[in-house]
């Protein structure tokens, strides 16, 4: 989603095989993810020999925690950090206290970040997403 957020802030669209590359990751792998963020409605496609993915003005403003919640749910933000199924308040794993100080920090981290900020990023902070 940033990469895209990057390459379609002028209006462009970016297709699979350049994401792909430019996040060096297998095709069948985004097309996949992507397809499932289209239908959950957090980016945009467009097909034909003009087509392809982009973000539009709502979609560049999302969270990062929004694509975590859309492609995993709330198990990084709520699960437990051994992977235990019951481990809660009144049955703690042994780093049950020290890891919910951790997942509130990174969750508040993720609602911050927005994907057209870090697309932006990309171009201006020296930040990447691939070597």
């Amino acid at each position: 989603m940033i990469f895209i957020a990057q390459k379609t802030k002028d209006g462009d669209k970016v297709a699979i095989k350049e994401i792909a590359q430019g996040i060096d990751s297998p095709v069948h792998f985004i097309a996949k993810i992507l397809q499932d963020l289209s239908r959950k409605g957090l980016l945009q496609s467009s097909k034909g020999p003009n087509g392809g993915f982009y973000l539009d003005h709502i979609s560049m403003k999302r969270s990062l925690a929004d694509i975590v919640r859309a492609v995993d749910g709330e198990r990084l933000f709520k699960g437990c950090g051994l992977g235990l199924p019951q481990c809660s308040e009144s049955h703690p794993c042994p780093i049950h206290h020290q890891f919910k100080t951790v997942r509130m920090q990174l969750m508040q981290t993720f609602e911050t970040a927005k994907v057209g900020d870090l697309g932006d990023a990309l171009d201006n902070s020296g930040t990447f997403l691939k070597r």
